[in-house]
């Protein structure tokens, strides 16, 4: 599959894929919605690309109007993938790049503040349902109107049981083989 920004600053840069199969890349069509989604909202945003892979959401962020991106993920090949691709397209002083383990650094004291959290890990694991409950249990990281976004195959949400406290589920939006799944703090 090939790579690129769909939109704004960097529209038509093409980015580097990660070799193997430890990644899921996201598709532009799937892109594209989540982003008519968000709209103008992205401006000046803070976004954390959690388990970034190409890093490819993150990008489209800031190449969207974003005012920051925080890329992580526990692999070497990642990591040097996006440093490539964040610096291709002219980012790098607006990016934070990562090597770490996603649910140890989501367990530990919030740091920063994002308006949106990009869940998108390794398939059939479970992993986003991890991920998912551990931002439930430590609001910190998320500002009061922030948006959590889960990228998973659809049959993946189907079988998985997920235990909330703090976040609801507002939205869900299945394109092909991917779903997104849309929280946000619990009205109350």
């Amino acid at each position: 599959m090939s790579l690129r920004v769909i939109a704004g600053k960097a529209k038509g840069r093409k980015l580097k894929s990660v070799d193997g199969d430890t990644t899921r890349p996201i598709t532009d069509r799937v892109k594209e919605a989540l982003f008519n989604i968000i709209s103008s909202d992205v401006i000046d945003s803070n976004w954390w690309d959690l388990f970034a892979g190409t890093g490819a959401v993150g990008i489209e962020a800031l190449s969207r109007g974003a005012a920051s991106v925080r890329f992580t993920d526990s692999n070497r090949a990642p990591i040097d993938t996006i440093k490539s691709n964040v610096e291709h397209c002219g980012f790098a002083a607006q990016s934070e790049i990562r090597r770490a383990d996603a649910f140890a650094y989501l367990a530990s004291p919030a740091d920063k503040k994002f308006e949106y959290i990009y869940i998108a890990p390794p398939q059939y694991k479970d992993m986003w349902v991890k991920a998912l409950e551990l931002v439930d249990d430590n609001l910190e990281w998320l500002t009061d109107d922030g948006w959590v976004i889960v990228q998973i195959a659809p049959r993946e949400f189907k079988f998985s049981a997920v235990s909330l406290g703090n976040l609801e589920q507002f939205d869900e939006r299945k394109y092909g083989t991917t779903l997104l799944v849309f929280y946000q703090r619990a009205a109350g």
